[in-house]
């Protein structure tokens, strides 16, 4: 049996700013914006190229067994792309605010490009969710 990762919420404030934010500076697809149910709205996005969505949830109650994540509070999503040094450039030219590129080296944190998986930039959202893009080696279906 498969078990495909395929839609993670992502907890904001005011969802017309994060669709702005995901579907004009991010680049992400939208998807869905629609109203399920009387005061329940859901705005799905997809990354160019991803099988993984993002959905912004509005009046929607925490599933059961779950907590309400607040705004804010998820970090470390993480993109890949093949070529970091374009995408970083491509994010800045939609207005996005986005790290120097950086890579672990031998004292922790060092700018610049690291070797194969080891250059990634960061960035987050206007409620301070935060992203990782990390550099890979060729495209996921070549993997």
């Amino acid at each position: 049996m498969n078990w495909t990762l395929e839609v993670i919420p992502v907890p904001v404030t005011d969802m017309d700013r994060a669709k702005e934010f995901y579907a004009g500076k991010a680049g992400f697809r939208v998807d869905l914006d629609d109203e399920v149910a009387p005061g329940m709205r859901i705005i799905q996005l997809t990354p160019e190229g991803s099988r993984c969505s993002i959905a912004m949830l509005q009046g929607m109650p925490a599933a059961p067994g779950m907590q309400q994540m607040a705004p804010g509070t998820l970090q470390g999503l993480q993109l890949c792309v093949t070529d970091i040094e374009a995408a970083r450039a491509e994010l800045l030219g939609r207005g996005v605010e986005v790290s120097v590129i950086r890579h672990v080296g031998d004292d922790g944190w060092e700018e610049g490009k690291g070797g194969t998986w080891n250059s990634f930039m960061s960035f987050q959202d206007p409620d301070g969710n935060g992203w990782v893009v990390q550099e890979a080696p060729s495209e996921l279906s070549e993997r």
